[in-house]
């Protein structure tokens, strides 16, 4: 990985529509700053204080039922929703807007102290279909016009609570990444005859090396322009605008897909690895979006153990990414790992 190692290159990101700088020579650099914590310590199965625990209170007198799967609840702190006052009119040129929508909250597994990489596939299976059950229902109400599933984990990405969760947000605007990504699918369909995500897809086939995981209906891989040092894509082979268009074995294939990401993830450091993992779906405004390819990423902050990437003059300045680290060799140290994970009885098998 020599070459890989001393890589400094510009590559084209072509569904965000600018340039990745791939400084990998980087990686390696003297490090003075403060790195993150470790780990935190181990958490109970159950722990009485956690809002999202079963059966324990949350804001407003309201109790969380004894669940004892996935549960779904509306956000007690929404960035969203029905409640929202009326905006006073500034002036112009400036605009304002009630912020209309739905935010909800969905409880993984009601084990305080698991991970997503840490649940069978099959529990993994009824995360999927919660995802799917919930851009369909909310999709279809008139003042939702996206459906933004997400995944914050760790408390370097600003969460405070292990519980093993995600958020939806049930929005009246389309994300600016969702929007321009469709933009850019529609675009290159029109000028290629082809879909974006296939020959994405088919590129990475002809590359080899970036590729994680693959079945006959998901394929997971680091893509060529990665932004972050581990970014991991996963897609459904099928072109579909909405997750909850996959078939069964689909949906299935997703979930074992997803489990073996985010193992090889933990594995990678042996810890509880962070990331922000949302779900790009097409709008919901009542429009077909048949150049829309779902599609599920993983920015993970860490590039190495306890240092983070940085968002910086590049980034938050400039408005382009630069990864310390090349994409190949990302893959090959996630390729390396073992698909048990690390915690788990057959780990050393």
């Amino acid at each position: 990985m020599q070459e890989a190692a001393g890589m400094w290159e510009e590559r084209w990101h072509p569904l965000r529509q600018e340039w990745v700088v791939i400084a990998a020579h980087r990686q390696h650099r003297p490090w003075v700053g403060q790195r993150v914590s470790t780990p935190l310590p181990d958490v109970p199965a159950y722990d009485p204080t956690c809002y999202l625990c079963p059966g324990n209170p949350r804001i407003h007198g309201t109790h969380n039922p004894p669940y004892t799967d996935v549960f779904v609840f509306d956000n007690d702190h929404p960035c969203v929703g029905p409640l929202a006052p009326e905006p006073i009119a500034p002036v112009p040129p400036y605009q304002t807007r009630r912020a209309d929508g739905i935010a909800r909250v969905l409880c993984f597994s009601p084990i305080h102290n698991v991970t997503l990489a840490e649940l069978p596939v099959g529990h993994i299976q009824r995360v999927v279909a919660a995802w799917q059950q919930q851009t369909f229902d909310l999709g279809t109400l008139a003042q939702v016009n996206h459906v933004l599933c997400f995944e914050n984990k760790g408390a370097v990405v600003g969460v405070s609570n292990p519980h093993p969760h995600g958020q939806i947000y049930a929005t009246n605007f389309v994300f600016k990444t969702i929007q321009t990504a469709l933009e850019a699918m529609t675009q290159y369909a029109r000028s290629e005859g082809r879909g974006l995500m296939a020959d994405i897809i088919t590129a990475e086939h002809r590359d080899g090396r970036r590729i994680l995981y693959e079945d006959a209906h998901t394929i997971a891989f680091v893509p060529y322009f990665a932004r972050y040092a581990y970014e991991v894509y996963i897609v459904p082979k099928r072109k579909v605008s909405h997750f909850h268009l996959l078939n069964d074995s689909e949906s299935a294939s997703l979930a074992d897909a997803i489990k073996a990401v985010t193992v090889r993830f933990d594995n990678l450091w042996q810890q509880s690895f962070p990331y922000v993992m949302p779900l790009h779906q097409a709008p919901t405004d009542g429009s077909t979006y048949e150049d829309f390819h779902a599609y599920i990423t993983f920015h993970p902050p860490l590039r190495q153990p306890g240092l983070l990437k940085y968002l910086a003059g590049p980034e938050v300045g400039g408005g382009n990414f630069l990864n310390d680290t090349s994409p190949e060799a990302s893959a090959q140290a996630l390729r390396a790992v073992s698909s048990h994970h690390y915690l788990s009885e057959g780990a050393n098998e």
